[in-house]
């Protein structure tokens, strides 16, 4: 059904995104429309929309060498360009990782390509990303699909060097390199392809891997790019089966994803137009198809179900052609469906989630403010309206019991601020432990440890003492989140009990993410140290290589977990302070009304009509943010739940 087609399905999900964007800007009006807004406000609903501006579903391509992957990519979502876009063919392999996006900042669509030869500084791709002046640039005529895959057979180019190069590039072992001999190398070490399709202006970005090599040579690969994709499709050949370097790159770059629920795992079974057997009958065909998913699985140790066969090529062609028949046959289609009903809706709820814990926080906490402005307009109300008749003891009594009220409070207040202070030294104590500065040593000391000894021994033993230490930290940090949380929710219950307001609920603080990018990354160190390949690379390449991929990740890791844990410790208590202050307020305003009534019985009549009326304008705002909090909550509408396929690993 076209319903299920991911094209349809991406396109749904950026209308869905652009209403959110609006509704969080209604959102804004309504605050300051309502005196509400504050500077921090403002500035965390801004960098909301930005992100939501920025926001892109990456889907990975991992394979082997001539497994098929890019033909793939072609298949699904560059089929009317009705030829192959991307370079495919026999004798043309994908040599660097290749991203496929839009640049909404760029006027001209164009392929950035990253020298090899940047291997040799200490710049980390990430890094080179944001400044230009490094990468080679060709403009894109978008005008022509000829031209454009002409200029994209750039990205597969090759060039010969001294295999001393080689080595000093950390592309061969210095025992594979022989005196005299030139090695073939990819030219270029990154490419970033940016044109205005479809589906990449709606946010999707494609990452073309090479092959078991290139995931080794550049652990930014497989620390930054593979965890951050929403979707890693592995790519196996039914014409080869699971070869040995298919289960090497399974085992070490793309299994250990799956610790992150927040990443699928499609396995694709590639090729299986080479079992397509004329001098067999269909039944047979399927026979054999299903022996090569099973035996695929049981290495891969997955349920046969999760391997997902499918022929890009035929597809493609199919697409090109109009082909009904054979389109369904390559099964193109199926895997489409899966994109769209899995991973989209998957990606959906990630961004939904965060969104209603941010700005729905933001509006539950407008809302629960306006709720206690209305349980207090109506307690004065029929305050109020019991004084019709009553002398003039009755006010003076409601006088004196409001400010009774008022004394208690005040204590209560002194009690908060001395929990606040007690709060304030526990996030101290957490950001400490998320120190910069003491990282900053750390990465020191190690970086001396490495260049001065004299072994490879020593080397590894370096690397192990870092992110051992590194693990204890983060584990320290942890903890200290855990109590810091409890303090948190002790402080809000006692505020409850004393108040009775049962509806702030404090937004608590996790490390989880955190801890699990620096497990992963950990994985990743422990599979650098103990690599042959580390033993006979040059040192000081081992030394710059650890510290521009996985150091470097590794502070990034720590600047955003410090940076997350004091925004949210200045936020924390916020709730509660507005409830404060807007109690003192009616308290004020309940006094001054009945000092005004006690002096004028003609104020009672005009005071009661006036509380109606901001009843009845309270309710209206109250009204204003369900209906915003009800679209920012409303999930994607993917057309057809019926038949939902689970094929992710």
């Amino acid at each position: 059904m076209a319903t299920d087609r991911f094209t349809d399905q991406m396109q749904a999900y950026g209308r869905w995104k652009q209403n959110v964007t609006q509704s969080i800007g209604k959102y804004q009006q309504w605050l300051e429309a309502h005196k509400m807004i504050s500077p921090e406000i403002e500035l965390r609903i801004y960098e909301l929309i930005e992100a939501l501006k920025s926001d892109r579903l990456t889907i990975a391509f991992v394979a082997e060498f001539a497994r098929g992957k890019t033909e793939l990519i072609n298949a699904v979502f560059f089929s009317e360009y009705d030829r192959r876009l991307l370079p495919s063919e026999a004798g043309r392999t994908t040599m660097c990782p290749t991203e496929l996006m839009y640049d909404s900042k760029e006027n001209q669509s164009y392929i950035r390509l990253l020298p090899i030869e940047t291997r040799l500084d200490d710049t980390s791709i990430q890094e080179h990303k944001k400044d230009p002046i490094n990468w080679t640039t060709i403009k894109l005529d978008t005008n022509s699909s000829e031209k454009m895959a002409e200029s994209f057979k750039e990205v597969v180019k090759t060039k010969t060097v001294p295999g001393d190069v080689a080595v000093r590039l950390g592309l061969i072992a210095e025992s594979e390199a022989k005196e005299g001999e030139m090695v073939e190398i990819p030219m270029w070490r990154h490419a970033l392809i940016s044109f205005p399709h479809p589906l990449l202006k709606e946010g999707l970005t494609i990452l073309d891997t090479p092959g078991l090599n290139a995931l080794g040579n550049e652990p930014e690969l497989t620390i930054n790019m593979l965890p951050n994709a929403q979707a890693v499709i592995f790519v196996l050949a039914a014409d080869t089966g699971v070869t040995k370097s298919d289960l090497d790159m399974w085992s070490h770059h793309v299994k250990p994803l799956e610790s992150d629920a927040h990443h699928s795992r499609i396995v694709v079974l590639n090729k299986v137009d080479t079992l397509w057997d004329e001098l067999k009958g269909e039944d047979a065909i399927q026979n054999s198809i299903s022996t090569q998913c099973i035996s695929a699985a049981k290495m891969l140790e997955i349920p046969t179900d999760n391997v997902f066969p499918v022929s890009a090529q035929k597809g493609l062609l199919a697409k090109i052609r109009t082909d009904k028949p054979l389109l369904e046959k390559s099964n193109i289609l199926a895997l489409e469906t899966l994109l769209s009903q899995t991973i989209l809706p998957q990606k959906q709820t990630i961004v939904r989630e965060s969104i209603v814990s941010e700005i729905g926080g933001m509006v539950n906490q407008s809302r629960d403010l306006i709720s206690s402005r209305l349980t207090g307009v109506k307690k004065q109300l029929d305050e109020l309206k019991g004084l019709s008749g009553k002398n003039e003891d009755v006010i003076i009594h409601l006088m004196k019991k409001t400010r009774e009220e008022q004394t208690v409070y005040h204590k209560s207040v002194e009690s908060f601020q001395n929990n606040k202070k007690t709060f304030s030294n526990k996030h101290s104590e957490l950001l400490g432990q998320l120190s910069l500065n003491r990282l900053d040593q750390l990465m020191a000391k190690t970086r001396q440890d490495m260049a001065g000894t004299w072994t490879t021994g020593g080397l590894k033993k370096a690397m192990k003492e870092f992110f051992d230490i590194i693990h204890d930290t983060i584990e320290a940090a942890n903890k200290q989140s855990h109590q810091v949380n409890t303090l948190i929710q002790t402080i809000y219950q006692q505020f409850q009990q004393q108040h009775g307001m049962t509806d702030a609920k404090p937004k608590l603080f996790s490390m989880g993410k955190y801890k699990r990018d620096l497990e992963r990354l950990y994985h990743e160190a422990e599979a650098y140290r103990n690599s042959p390949v580390t033993t006979m690379t040059e040192q000081s390449f081992v030394v710059k290589k650890f510290f521009i991929s996985m150091v470097s990740h590794a502070r990034n890791t720590f600047f955003q977990a410090h940076q997350d844990a004091s925004s949210w410790g200045k936020a924390a208590m916020a709730p509660l302070v507005t409830r404060i202050k807007e109690h003192k307020s009616q308290m004020e305003k309940r006094l001054e009304s009945l000092r005004k009534i006690n002096e004028s019985r003609d104020t009672l009549q005009s005071k009661i009509t006036e509380l109606e009326h901001h009843t009845v304008k309270l309710h209206s705002q109250l009204k204003d943010l369900n209906q915003l909090m009800e679209t920012m909550s409303t999930p994607l509408d993917i057309g057809s739940e019926a038949e939902q396929t689970s094929q992710v690993a």
